[in-house]
């Protein structure tokens, strides 16, 4: 019986994983929820989607949904947690660089054109009131949920269906995994890449976890070029344009699969000083340099051979 299934959500490859084969129907179904209700409240490109509409509002005080303002709140708490190096305001930044549409869209064409920078405003401009239910986004402000939605996602999907299920589960978000209930024996084998393939013999890590989360950031699989010019989506707020290329990608273990993503994302902007920040943090992490080159801090494991399925950053 089969104990893995694969399909494509959010824009990207989801991967659900469980230890008792006859629950996977059960898991899925959960996991399937969750990403229908993070999609319905936080995507950028759905016209109909609650942060669509907060987006539109033009400053003005809007009720929102419970999903929503959970996730706006968890994002400010990545802002404030990383001194705004991860930040939800960077949505016209993106916009402006043509990340205007769903992924698959931005990367088929290369259009011209030259590109404009557009300033952060700063996630300290964002207000909720969790009390009464209502956000506010001031007017010609984007927020962008990318950084964080996708990894709480995968936080709430694997908890769910391990409650539903009564099994160990993994759910793998495009590189951002979450795992809930007992671990197999010996933990979840899970292959970090190095690359945009998946594909067995490409570079990177096997590892193994229990508990927790885990989450690769890179500059690799989300990438396009505009008017000949090489761009990719991990923006650095302090400038409103594609961080600089250090690192390709950051892969980092925490206890939840947010804060591990919220790390790594941060690795990305933080370019050089990011191993003195993961290590001050206590962050096990692996850092990819663009010339392929590993670091490893706070305790991540030495390379090892062993079988495990792969995750990619996207």
């Amino acid at each position: 019986m089969r104990s893995r299934m694969a399909f494509r959500a959010l824009g990207t490859l989801a991967v659900v994983v469980v230890t008792d084969p006859e629950a996977l129907p059960t898991a899925m179904a959960m996991v399937a929820a969750e990403i229908s209700a993070c999609d319905r409240a936080c995507s950028r490109f759905r016209d109909d989607s609650d942060l669509s509409r907060l987006n539109a509002a033009g400053g003005r005080l809007v009720d929102v949904s419970s999903r929503l303002l959970d996730e706006l709140a968890a994002a400010m708490r990545a802002a404030h947690l990383t001194d705004g190096v991860v930040d939800p305001t960077v949505g016209r930044a993106l916009v402006s660089l043509g990340y205007d549409r769903d992924f698959p869209l931005v990367a088929s064409t290369d259009r011209p054109g030259t590109i404009r920078l557009i300033p952060v405003p700063g996630w300290q401009c964002l207000h909720i009131d969790l009390a009464r239910g209502r956000a506010q986004v001031p007017a010609g402000v984007l927020v962008d949920l990318g950084a964080t939605a996708k990894a709480r996602c995968a936080d709430r999907a694997a908890a769910a269906a391990a409650a539903a299920a009564g099994c160990g589960v993994l759910v793998s978000l495009g590189g951002d995994v979450a795992v809930a209930g007992a671990a197999p024996v010996g933990g979840w084998k899970v292959r970090v890449t190095d690359s945009a393939s998946a594909d067995a013999g490409a570079p990177g890590q096997t590892v193994e976890i229990l508990t927790g989360g885990l989450a690769t950031s890179g500059v690799t699989v989300r990438a396009w070029r505009r008017g000949g010019t090489e761009l990719h989506h991990i923006v650095d707020p302090r400038k409103g344009a594609p961080a600089p290329v250090v690192w390709r990608t950051v892969s980092v273990a925490a206890a939840n699969c947010i804060d591990a993503n919220i790390a790594s994302t941060a690795a990305i902007v933080l370019g050089h000083e990011a191993p003195a920040w993961l290590a001050e943090r206590a962050l096990p992490s692996r850092l990819v340099a663009a010339n392929g080159a590993v670091t490893r801090v706070a305790g991540w494991p030495p390379e090892a051979a062993m079988p495990g399925w792969s995750v990619v950053a996207a």
